[in-house]
C-alpha cells in the first residue's frame, strides 16, 4: 500500500451476521464484509477487520468510526466508534444515501425484520419484529434446509414460477407442515419456493405495516434481499417497484459510517484504535449489582487486566463516560437528529 486515502469505517453487530465497510469522503463503498457472527462478537469484528484491510490496495487513514447492530456497545468499545447508534437510525441514513427521496424501507435480516417510514429523510415511524422466526430470514433458510436447496438458488426457482403455492405462514411450524403437504400432492418445487416468499412477505406486511402507508419510493435492504423471489414477492404484494441497493446485505454498517462522517472528525481526532485491535485478546465477564432492588447484570470487558467498559446498569453507577471532544460532537448530531 503505497498512498494514503480518507475513509470512514462503519460496523453492524447482529446476531447472525457481522457486516463492516469502509467508505471514501464520498461515501462510496471502498471495502466491505458480510461474514457470520457464530455466536461471537468479538472475534467476528476482528476478523472482519482483517478481511477489510486485505481488500485495500492503499493505505486508509480512518478519519471516524461508527457502530450499529445489536451489540454495538461492544463494537464500539473494543474499536474506539466515534458514534454508536440505533439500526433504524442506520439503516435510514443508508437508504436516504442511495435513494435520497426513500419513503419506505424494507429490511429483512436472519434474526429480525424492521420497518421504517421517512419523510423527506426523516424517520417518523417504525416496527421492528425480533419474536416470530416466520418473518426473518431463517424462515427461508430453515425451509431450505428442509427442501434440500441452497438458499442461494432460492431467487432462481422463483423467477421460474407462474403460480405460488399458498402456504401458511403466520408460524415456521405451520408453515412447513403446508409446505411437505404440497410436496406430498406433488405441487412444483418453484411453485412452493416462491410460495414461501410469499408467505413471508404476507407475515411481514401483517405484523409489521399494519395501519401504515407504505409509499414510493421503497427501498429493500438486509441479507433477505439477495432473494430475488422476495423483491418479486413484495411487489406482487405492494403493487409498486421495490428497490435493492447493490450493498443491500451492509446497509446498517453504511449507515453508521456515514454518521461518523458526519461528525466532521479533523484528522487524528478520531477515537478510533487502528486495525490493530485484530491483534488483541479481549475478556469480557458480567456481574449482578446488588446496589438497589433493580439488582442489574452489568456487562464488562477487560484487555490486558484493564476495563475498558462497563454497561448495563439502570442508574449509571457502572458506566465509563468519555467527556472528550468526540462525545460533544457526536451528542450534538444526535440532537440534530
Amino acid at each position: 500500500m503505497e498512498t494514503t486515502r480518507k475513509g470512514y469505517l462503519g460496523i453492524d453487530v447482529g446476531s447472525v451476521s457481522t457486516n463492516l465497510v469502509i467508505l471514501d469522503e464520498h461515501a462510496a463503498v471502498v471495502a466491505a464484509v458480510y461474514r457470520r457472527t457464530q455466536g461471537q462478537p468479538i472475534k467476528a469484528v476482528q476478523e472482519g477487520l482483517r478481511e477489510l484491510v486485505s481488500q485495500l490496495d492503499e493505505e486508509v487513514e480512518i478519519m471516524g468510526a461508527g457502530a450499529t447492530g445489536s451489540a454495538r456497545h461492544l463494537t464500539g468499545v473494543i474499536t474506539g466508534a466515534d458514534i454508536v447508534k440505533n439500526e433504524i437510525t442506520a439503516h435510514a441514513v443508508a437508504a436516504s444515501q442511495v435513494v435520497p427521496d426513500v419513503n419506505t424501507v424494507l429490511e429483512i435480516g436472519g434474526q429480525d425484520s424492521k420497518l421504517i417510514i421517512l419523510d423527506h429523510g426523516i424517520v417518523t415511524d417504525f416496527a421492528m419484529n425480533s419474536v416470530c422466526a416466520a418473518g426473518t430470514g431463517s424462515f427461508l433458510d430453515h425451509q431450505s434446509a428442509r427442501l434440500g436447496i441452497p438458499i442461494e438458488e432460492f431467487g432462481d426457482y422463483a423467477a421460474t414460477s407462474d403460480s405460488p403455492a399458498h402456504i401458511a405462514g403466520r408460524c415456521s411450524v405451520f408453515a412447513e407442515s403446508d409446505m411437505i403437504h404440497k410436496q406430498q400432492v406433488g405441487v412444483a418445487v418453484e411453485d412452493i419456493i416462491y410460495g414461501l416468499c410469499h408467505a413471508l412477505v404476507r407475515n411481514y406486511l401483517n405484523n409489521l405495516a399494519k395501519g401504515k402507508d407504505l409509499k414510493s419510493p421503497i427501498v429493500f435492504q438486509g441479507g433477505v434481499a439477495a432473494n430475488a423471489g422476495m423483491k418479486r414477492a413484495f411487489e406482487d404484494a405492494l403493487e409498486t417497484e421495490v428497490i435493492v441497493p447493490a450493498h443491500h446485505n451492509v446497509m446498517g454498517a453504511i449507515g453508521s459510517a456515514i454518521l461518523a462522517m458526519e461528525l466532521e472528525l479533523e484528522p487524528g481526532e478520531s477515537n478510533f484504535k487502528g486495525f490493530e485491535v485484530s491483534d488483541l485478546e479481549y475478556q469480557t465477564s458480567s456481574f449482578t449489582c446488588k446496589g438497589c432492588s433493580n439488582t442489574c447484570e452489568v456487562v464488562r470487558i477487560k484487555v490486558d487486566g484493564k476495563t475498558l467498559a462497563r454497561w448495563g446498569g439502570r442508574c449509571g453507577k457502572w458506566e465509563l463516560q468519555d467527556e472528550g471532544g468526540v462525545e460533544r460532537k457526536r451528542k450534538e448530531l444526535l440532537t440534530r437528529r
